[in-house]
C-alpha cells in the first residue's frame, strides 16, 4: 500500500514538473477566440451574385449554431464518441492506446480527442514524439478551460482538411455534393465525417470503395450510439456513392471582372488577399452581364457564319465504344456556349449526334444550312445540298442552342469581340466582356485591346468644330483630295467606305453618313492640335493621339473602355466619369472596409459642380453637347446604324467605326441609361472581310444588349438646354432659309452661331475644286 502511495506520489511530481518545464512554451490559447482562418477571396456582382473565388484553400465557414446535428453526431460517432464528457483528453482512449502499443509494439489511433486535434491543427507541427504529445494534452486541457464545447467543435469543423483542397465542412459539401451543409442526407454527412481518417487517399473521388466502407462505418458507430435508428440506418446503407468534385457555386459569369479584381486585391492587400476572406462587390449587374455574354458570343456566331464553315475539330476510331466516345468528348470540353459531339449518323434531312452534357440530339438541316465551305474571309464554297456534304458519321463537330432553343451546327469563332456596358452618370461599369471564352484566351479585349477607332473618332473632331464656330449644317465639300509626304514623297488618297464622292455636304449629314473626305478637310480647317487636345479632354492619352491629318479617320488608337469614357461625356450632358467596377470591400464579418465614391455627373450644378469633388468636370458646354446628341441620334435614324431603329427608341445614339481594310468593328452607342460599346476584330488584325463595317459586324451585338439593357426603362427625352434655336436651313446651302422654301429643313444651333449672324464659319464654306484636289498639295500626314 505504502508502495503504491510513493509510486502515485512520484508520478504526481514528475507531472508536475513536466508541466512547470512544458508551460512557459505552450501557445497562448486565448487567440482562439479570435481565430481568423484562412478563407478565400470571394468576387460578388452588385445584386450579391458570386462571380469567383480566388484562394488556395477552400473554405466556407460555417457558424456554429448553423452546424446541423446529424453532422455533428456523424463526426462524434467516427471521431470522439466521449467528447462532451470528457475534460480535453479522453484518459480511457490514452489508456487503450497505451496497451496496444505495449501488447503490439504499434501506435494506434484513437487515443486523440477532438479538443486534442484542434490544439495540433492551430498550434503544434504534425511530428509524431512524446513531447509533441504532452504539449498536446496540456493545450487540450487548457483549451477545455477556456472554450465551450460548442465552440471547440465548430473550430475543429471548420478547421480540418478534407481533400480536394476542401478545408472544412462547407467546403467538403460544397466540393463533394455541389451544397450547403444544411442540404447533406444522413449517408453524404457520415461520408464528409468519414475523411479526416485518409481525407487525401480515401476520399470518394479519389477511392470510392475505401470511401465507402469508411461511411459505412461511421453509419454503424451513428447507430450504435442511438443517434440514428435501424431503419435510418439501412436506408442510408442503400445510397450510391454520389459525390463528383464540384466547382465553386459560381452564380454569374464574370471571369474578365473577377480577374480585373484580383489583379487590384493583390495590388491592395499582396498575399493577405486570398487569404483574409475579402468579400468584393462589383459594381455589375447580373441580367445585364448575362445580356452582354449573350449577345457577345450571338454576334461573334454569326459573324463566323457568314463566312463559312472550317470542318469538324477531328475524328473518332471506326467502332469506337460509348465510353471512348465519352472520353473523347471529355477531352474537346465545352468552350463558350459550344459544345463538343461525335456524329453517329448522317440522314437526308438530318444529323444525330452524340453531345458532351446532352446526350442523342438531332440537327435538322435548317440548322446546318449556313454551313458553306471556309475559303477565306472575303469567299465561301457553294451552299450544300444535303447534310453528307458537311459532316460525317464520326466527325468530331461543335453545336450550340440558337437564341430560340434549337440546336444549331456550329464552330469556335476565330473573330474576337469586346462589349463594355457603363453607367454615364457615375461611370459604374454595369457589364463587361473581354472575350468569347475566359478559359481559352484570358487577354481582356476591353481593357488591354488598343486599336484604332476608326470613324467612332470623328464625334471628337465634330465637337472640335462646333466649339470652333462651325454649325451642324456648315457645308463642306466631299470631294477628292491627295496629300504627299514631304520626306518620303507617299501620297495619301483618303476616301470614303463607298468609292464614291458626293459634292457639298453639310456637317449633320457628313457624320450620320460617315464622309470621310468632309472630315479630312475639316481637321484640316480647324488644326490637328486643337482636335488633339479636346481628344485628351475627352480622357484619351495624349500617346494615342497621332498628330496628323489621319486623325480625322481615327487612326489614333483606344481601347473599348476608354471609348466608353469618351461616349459617355455625350450620354451625360458633356461631363468626364471615371469607370470603375468595384463598389465596396467587405471584411469575411461584414464590415465595411473600402468604398468606392465616384464622381458624378450633375447637369444641373452649374459652375459650382466643377469646383466640388463630388462632381465630374465638366468638358463640354449644355449647348454642343446637345448638338453633338442631336448629330449621333441622327446616325440611327438615318444613317451608317439605322437597323438600330428595329429597337424602337427615340433616346439611343451612336456612332459606328470601321478601319482601313475592315480590321475593326465598332459600335459606340448609349442612352441616359447606359454607354455601350462593342467590338469586333481579329487578335491579329487581319482584315474582317468585305463589308464587315461597324453597321454589320458590331452594331448587333449593341442591338441585341440594348434591348435587354432598356426593356423596362421609358424613352428619356433630353432636355433642351438654354441658347439653343430651331432654324430652317436649305438642306443642300446650308443657308438660312424659311417653311416656304421646298428644301427647307428646320435645324438646331447655338443662339450666337445661328446661319446669318456673322460668324463665318456658319452656313456654306468654301471647298477645295475638285480640280485643286488633284494636285500634289503638299501636306504632313505624320
Amino acid at each position: 500500500m505504502i508502495v503504491l502511495i510513493l509510486s502515485a506520489l512520484l508520478a504526481g511530481a514528475g507531472s508536475y514538473l513536466i508541466y512547470r518545464k512544458l508551460e512557459p512554451e505552450l501557445p497562448d490559447i486565448t487567440v482562439l477566440s479570435d481565430i481568423k482562418l484562412q478563407v478565400p477571396l470571394s468576387v460578388y456582382s452588385e445584386d450579391e451574385k458570386l462571380i469567383a473565388q480566388f484562394g488556395e484553400k477552400k473554405r466556407i465557414p460555417v457558424a456554429n449554431a448553423k452546424i446541423p446535428r446529424r453532422l455533428m453526431e456523424a463526426f462524434i460517432a467516427a471521431e470522439d464518441d466521449r467528447f462532451f464528457n470528457h475534460p480535453g483528453v479522453d484518459y480511457q482512449g490514452l489508456v487503450r492506446a497505451a496497451v496496444h502499443l505495449m501488447l503490439t509494439g504499434h501506435k494506434s489511433q484513437g487515443g486523440s480527442t477532438i479538443t486534442m486535434q484542434v490544439a495540433r491543427n492551430f498550434f503544434l507541427t504534425r511530428e509524431k514524439t512524446f513531447m509533441r504529445k504532452l504539449k498536446e494534452i496540456l493545450l487540450a486541457l487548457k483549451i477545455e478551460r477556456h472554450l465551450t464545447k460548442l465552440e471547440i467543435f465548430g473550430l475543429y469543423l471548420n478547421k480540418i482538411y478534407l481533400g480536394h483542397r476542401a478545408y472544412g465542412i462547407g467546403a467538403a459539401a460544397q466540393v463533394y455534393y455541389g451544397k450547403s451543409v444544411d442540404e447533406l442526407s444522413l449517408a453524404e454527412c457520415a461520408m464528409i465525417a468519414g475523411l479526416p481518417k485518409a481525407p487525401s487517399q480515401a476520399n470518394p473521388i479519389t477511392n470510392p470503395e475505401r470511401a465507402l466502407e469508411r461511411r459505412d462505418y461511421v453509419l454503424n458507430r451513428m447507430a450504435e450510439l442511438g443517434y440514428i435508428t435501424r431503419e435510418e440506418l439501412d436506408q442510408a446503407w442503400k445510397q450510391p456513392v454520389a459525390a463528383k468534385l464540384h466547382g465553386d457555386s459560381i452564380e454569374l459569369t464574370a471571369p474578365y471582372v473577377a480577374e480585373m479584381v484580383r489583379q487590384k486585391m493583390v495590388e491592395k492587400y499582396g498575399p493577405d488577399a486570398f487569404t483574409s476572406g475579402f468579400k468584393v462587390y462589383t459594381t455589375l449587374s447580373s441580367r445585364l452581364q448575362t445580356a452582354a455574354l449573350n449577345a457577345l458570343r450571338q454576334t461573334l456566331h454569326e459573324y463566323d457564319e457568314r463566312h463559312g464553315y472550317r470542318g469538324s475539330e477531328g475524328r473518332i476510331p471506326a467502332r469506337a465504344s460509348a465510353a471512348e466516345i465519352q472520353e473523347t468528348l471529355a477531352a474537346y470540353q465545352k468552350v463558350g456556349d459550344t459544345l463538343p459531339g461525335v456524329v453517329i449518323s448522317v440522314n437526308t434531312d438530318s444529323v444525330v449526334a452524340e453531345v458532351l452534357g446532352a446526350g442523342r440530339i438531332q440537327l435538322s438541316r435548317e440548322g446546318m444550312n449556313w454551313a458553306r465551305r471556309y475559303i477565306n474571309e472575303n469567299s465561301r464554297g457553294p451552299s450544300p445540298s444535303s447534310p453528307a456534304q458537311i459532316v460525317a458519321e464520326r466527325d468530331v463537330i461543335r453545336v450550340r442552342r440558337n437564341p430560340e432553343g434549337t440546336w444549331m451546327l456550329t464552330q469556335i469563332p476565330d473573330v474576337s469581340g469586346a462589349l463594355v456596358s457603363l453607367k454615364p452618370s457615375d461611370g459604374a461599369i454595369v457589364a463587361l466582356i473581354g472575350g468569347f471564352d475566359f478559359d481559352r484566351s484570358k487577354y481582356n479585349r476591353v481593357v488591354q485591346a488598343k486599336r484604332q477607332p476608326g470613324s467612332g473618332f470623328k464625334p471628337i473632331l465634330y465637337t472640335t468644330a462646333l466649339e470652333e464656330g462651325f454649325t451642324v449644317s456648315t457645308v463642306i465639300n466631299d470631294a477628292p483630295i491627295v496629300y504627299v509626304d514631304p520626306w518620303t514623297s507617299k501620297a495619301w488618297r483618303p476616301k470614303n467606305y463607298s468609292g464614291k464622292f458626293y459634292g457639298p455636304t453639310r456637317l449633320r449629314d457628313a457624320l450620320r453618313m460617315s464622309r470621310n473626305l468632309v472630315s479630312v478637310r475639316l481637321l484640316r480647317q480647324i488644326g490637328v492640335e486643337k482636335v488633339a487636345q479636346t481628344a485628351m479632354q475627352f480622357g484619351l492619352p495624349s500617346e494615342q493621339i497621332p498628330r496628323s491629318l489621319s486623325l480625322a479617320l481615327g487612326s489614333g488608337s483606344a481601347t473599348p473602355l476608354e471609348m466608353a469614357r469618351v461616349y459617355s461625356v455625350f450620354a451625360n450632358g458633356g461631363f468626364l466619369i471615371e469607370p470603375y467596377f468595384i463598389a465596396r470591400i467587405e471584411s469575411r464579418d461584414g464590415e465595411l472596409i473600402d468604398e468606392a465614391f465616384p464622381r458624378i455627373a450633375c447637369p444641373h450644378c452649374g459652375d459650382m459642380g466643377d469646383q466640388n469633388q463630388l462632381f465630374a468636370p465638366r468638358v463640354v458646354s449644355p449647348q454642343i453637347n446637345y448638338l453633338m446628341t442631336s448629330l449621333l441620334k441622327d446616325v440611327i435614324q438615318n444613317g451608317t446604324a439605322t437597323r438600330a431603329k428595329k429597337l424602337g427608341r427615340l433616346d439611343i445614339a451612336g456612332k459606328t467605326g470601321t478601319t482601313n481594310e475592315q480590321r475593326d468593328a465598332w459600335f459606340n452607342g448609349f442612352s441616359p441609361a447606359y454607354t455601350t460599346i462593342t467590338w469586333v476584330g481579329f487578335d491579329s488584325s487581319k482584315p474582317l472581310g468585305n463589308r464587315e463595317t461597324g453597321g454589320q459586324a458590331a452594331l448587333p451585338m449593341w442591338m441585341y444588349y440594348t434591348e435587354e439593357a432598356l426593356k423596362n426603362i421609358a424613352d428619356e427625352e433630353l432636355p433642351v438646354p438654354e441658347g439653343i434655336k430651331t432654324a430652317y436651313v436649305n438642306r443642300y446651302s446650308g443657308f438660312l432659309s424659311s417653311a416656304s422654301d421646298p428644301d427647307a429643313i428646320p435645324e438646331i444651333f447655338r443662339e450666337e452661331d445661328t446661319p446669318g449672324s456673322g460668324n463665318v464659319a456658319n452656313g456654306f464654306t468654301p471647298f477645295i475644286s475638285n480640280q485643286e484636289s488633284e494636285n500634289s498639295q503638299i501636306e504632313s500626314i505624320f
